[in-house]
Protein backbone atom coordinates (compact mmCIF):
# COMPACT_ATOMS: atom_id res chain seq x y z
CA UNK A 1 0.00 0.00 0.00
CA UNK A 2 1.20 3.34 -1.14
CA UNK A 3 1.59 5.74 1.98
CA UNK A 4 -0.18 8.78 -0.53
CA UNK A 5 -2.81 6.81 -1.09
CA UNK A 6 -6.31 7.12 1.12
CA UNK A 7 -8.34 4.21 0.91
CA UNK A 8 -11.88 3.79 2.05
CA UNK A 9 -12.42 1.36 4.62
CA UNK A 10 -13.73 -1.41 2.50
CA UNK A 11 -10.17 -1.38 0.85
CA UNK A 12 -8.83 -1.39 3.91
CA UNK A 13 -10.48 -4.39 5.02
CA UNK A 14 -9.86 -6.21 2.12
CA UNK A 15 -5.66 -5.57 2.25
CA UNK A 16 -6.26 -6.42 6.42
CA UNK A 17 -7.90 -9.95 4.74
CA UNK A 18 -4.44 -10.30 3.00
CA UNK A 19 -2.16 -9.13 5.94
CA UNK A 20 -1.54 -6.28 4.99
CA UNK A 21 0.63 -4.55 7.98
CA UNK A 22 0.07 -0.96 6.13
CA UNK A 23 -3.89 -1.55 6.15
CA UNK A 24 -3.28 -2.38 9.30
CA UNK A 25 -1.77 0.81 10.73
CA UNK A 26 -3.32 3.31 8.15
CA UNK A 27 -6.98 2.04 10.16
CA UNK A 28 -4.94 2.26 13.62
CA UNK A 29 -4.00 5.57 13.02
CA UNK A 30 -7.56 6.64 11.66
CA UNK A 31 -9.78 5.04 14.54
CA UNK A 32 -7.40 5.41 17.76
CA UNK A 33 -8.02 8.30 18.82
CA UNK A 34 -11.64 8.72 18.04
CA UNK A 35 -12.30 5.03 20.08
CA UNK A 36 -9.93 5.87 22.79
CA UNK A 37 -12.16 9.05 23.35
CA UNK A 38 -15.23 6.98 23.07
CA UNK A 39 -13.36 4.28 26.16
CA UNK A 40 -12.64 6.98 27.97
CA UNK A 41 -15.93 9.03 27.65
CA UNK A 42 -17.46 4.97 29.30
CA UNK A 43 -14.63 4.09 31.38
CA UNK A 44 -13.34 7.51 32.43
CA UNK A 45 -9.52 6.48 33.22
CA UNK A 46 -6.95 7.24 30.91
CA UNK A 47 -4.76 3.79 31.50
CA UNK A 48 -8.39 1.63 31.55
CA UNK A 49 -9.28 3.33 28.16
CA UNK A 50 -5.66 2.74 26.47
CA UNK A 51 -5.50 -1.05 27.43
CA UNK A 52 -9.27 -1.54 26.31
CA UNK A 53 -8.17 0.43 22.94
CA UNK A 54 -4.85 -2.10 22.22
CA UNK A 55 -7.21 -5.27 22.91
CA UNK A 56 -9.82 -3.90 20.42
CA UNK A 57 -6.91 -3.63 18.01
CA UNK A 58 -5.45 -6.51 18.78
CA UNK A 59 -8.70 -8.18 18.39
CA UNK A 60 -9.39 -6.60 15.06
CA UNK A 61 -5.58 -8.23 13.48
CA UNK A 62 -6.31 -11.74 15.17
CA UNK A 63 -10.10 -11.64 13.58
CA UNK A 64 -9.06 -10.04 9.91
CA UNK A 65 -10.04 -13.23 8.05
CA UNK A 66 -13.64 -13.23 9.27
CA UNK A 67 -14.32 -9.75 8.83
CA UNK A 68 -16.63 -9.00 6.04
CA UNK A 69 -15.02 -6.87 3.12
CA UNK A 70 -18.03 -5.08 2.96
CA UNK A 71 -18.08 -4.62 7.17
CA UNK A 72 -18.81 -1.02 8.68
CA UNK A 73 -15.31 -0.62 10.04
CA UNK A 74 -16.42 2.23 12.23
CA UNK A 75 -19.52 -0.27 13.55
CA UNK A 76 -17.33 -3.04 14.24
CA UNK A 77 -14.39 -0.65 16.13
CA UNK A 78 -17.22 0.85 17.97
CA UNK A 79 -19.18 -2.25 19.35
CA UNK A 80 -15.36 -4.30 20.21
CA UNK A 81 -14.81 -0.89 21.97
CA UNK A 82 -18.23 -1.12 24.14
CA UNK A 83 -17.36 -4.88 24.31
CA UNK A 84 -14.39 -4.30 25.94
CA UNK A 85 -15.68 -1.71 28.19
CA UNK A 86 -18.40 -3.98 29.33
CA UNK A 87 -16.38 -6.54 29.81
CA UNK A 88 -13.58 -4.71 32.03
CA UNK A 89 -17.12 -3.15 33.98
CA UNK A 90 -17.80 -6.86 34.82
CA UNK A 91 -14.07 -7.98 35.83
CA UNK A 92 -14.06 -4.72 38.28
CA UNK A 93 -17.54 -5.69 39.29
CA UNK A 94 -16.77 -9.55 39.97
CA UNK A 95 -13.42 -8.31 41.51
CA UNK A 96 -15.42 -5.25 43.68
CA UNK A 97 -17.75 -8.17 44.70
CA UNK A 98 -15.15 -10.41 45.72
CA UNK A 99 -13.05 -8.09 47.85
CA UNK A 100 -16.50 -6.66 49.50
CA UNK A 101 -17.19 -10.90 50.37
CA UNK A 102 -13.84 -11.51 51.15
CA UNK A 103 -14.15 -8.19 53.80
CA UNK A 104 -17.24 -9.82 55.11
CA UNK A 105 -15.76 -12.97 55.78
CA UNK A 106 -12.75 -11.52 57.57
CA UNK A 107 -14.82 -9.57 59.95
CA UNK A 108 -16.72 -12.47 61.01
CA UNK A 109 -14.41 -14.51 61.02
CA UNK A 110 -11.38 -12.52 62.76
CA UNK A 111 -12.50 -13.03 66.38
CA UNK A 112 -12.36 -17.12 65.28
CA UNK A 113 -9.24 -16.92 63.72
CA UNK A 114 -7.68 -15.45 66.69
CA UNK A 115 -9.24 -17.64 69.37
CA UNK A 116 -7.59 -20.05 67.21
CA UNK A 117 -3.97 -18.86 67.00
CA UNK A 118 -4.44 -18.08 70.85
CA UNK A 119 -5.34 -21.74 71.67
CA UNK A 120 -2.24 -22.58 69.22
CA UNK A 121 0.23 -20.90 71.53
CA UNK A 122 -1.76 -22.22 74.24
CA UNK A 123 -1.48 -26.05 73.45
CA UNK A 124 2.68 -25.00 72.33
CA UNK A 125 3.15 -23.73 75.87
CA UNK A 126 1.36 -26.51 77.28
CA UNK A 127 3.35 -28.93 75.19
CA UNK A 128 6.68 -27.12 75.91
CA UNK A 129 5.66 -27.63 79.45
CA UNK A 130 4.23 -30.98 80.04
CA UNK A 131 8.16 -31.66 78.32
CA UNK A 132 9.61 -30.70 81.30
CA UNK A 133 7.82 -33.09 83.62
CA UNK A 134 9.48 -36.43 84.79
CA UNK A 135 9.70 -39.05 81.96
CA UNK A 136 6.81 -41.35 84.03
CA UNK A 137 4.76 -38.08 84.88
CA UNK A 138 4.27 -36.74 81.57
CA UNK A 139 3.45 -40.13 79.88
CA UNK A 140 0.25 -40.42 81.80
CA UNK A 141 -0.30 -36.23 81.83
CA UNK A 142 -0.03 -37.18 77.89
CA UNK A 143 -2.45 -39.69 77.72
CA UNK A 144 -4.83 -37.63 79.80
CA UNK A 145 -4.39 -34.80 77.82
CA UNK A 146 -3.65 -35.63 74.10
CA UNK A 147 -5.29 -39.28 74.28
CA UNK A 148 -8.19 -38.44 76.65
CA UNK A 149 -7.89 -41.38 78.20
CA UNK A 150 -9.40 -41.83 81.90
CA UNK A 151 -8.07 -42.71 85.03
CA UNK A 152 -9.23 -46.36 84.83
CA UNK A 153 -7.81 -46.25 81.46
CA UNK A 154 -4.37 -44.70 81.93
CA UNK A 155 -4.02 -47.63 85.07
CA UNK A 156 -4.82 -50.48 83.11
CA UNK A 157 -2.32 -49.97 79.79
CA UNK A 158 0.65 -48.68 82.73
CA UNK A 159 -0.30 -51.49 85.28
CA UNK A 160 -0.54 -48.76 88.16
CA UNK A 161 -3.23 -48.06 90.14
CA UNK A 162 -5.61 -45.87 90.06
CA UNK A 163 -4.86 -43.41 92.81
CA UNK A 164 -1.52 -43.46 91.34
CA UNK A 165 -2.80 -41.90 88.25
CA UNK A 166 -4.63 -39.52 89.79
CA UNK A 167 -1.72 -38.64 92.04
CA UNK A 168 0.77 -38.07 88.84
CA UNK A 169 -1.97 -35.66 87.07
CA UNK A 170 -2.23 -33.66 90.50
CA UNK A 171 1.29 -33.11 90.51
CA UNK A 172 1.80 -32.44 86.61
CA UNK A 173 -1.07 -29.93 86.94
CA UNK A 174 0.75 -28.52 90.27
CA UNK A 175 4.21 -27.89 88.11
CA UNK A 176 2.52 -26.41 85.12
CA UNK A 177 -0.61 -24.22 86.56
CA UNK A 178 2.31 -21.63 87.96
CA UNK A 179 4.72 -21.38 84.92
CA UNK A 180 1.49 -20.74 82.49
CA UNK A 181 -0.72 -18.78 85.01
CA UNK A 182 -0.11 -15.78 82.31
CA UNK A 183 -2.68 -17.62 79.99
CA UNK A 184 -6.16 -17.48 81.53
CA UNK A 185 -7.39 -20.54 79.02
CA UNK A 186 -4.57 -22.92 80.52
CA UNK A 187 -6.57 -22.51 84.00
CA UNK A 188 -9.74 -23.67 82.26
CA UNK A 189 -8.24 -26.53 80.33
CA UNK A 190 -6.47 -27.84 83.34
CA UNK A 191 -9.46 -27.35 85.65
CA UNK A 192 -11.15 -29.74 83.34
CA UNK A 193 -8.21 -32.89 84.08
Amino acid sequence: MSPNQILIDQELITLLKNDDRGAFAAIYKRYWTVMYMHALKMVRDEDDARDIIQEVFTSLWIKRQSITPDANLAGFLFISTKNKVLDLIARKRVKSDYIDSLAEFVNTNKNQTLERIEEKEIMEALNREIALLPPKMRQIFEMRIHRHCTYKEIANELNLSDKTVKKQISNAIKIIRPKLHHLSSIVLILSGL
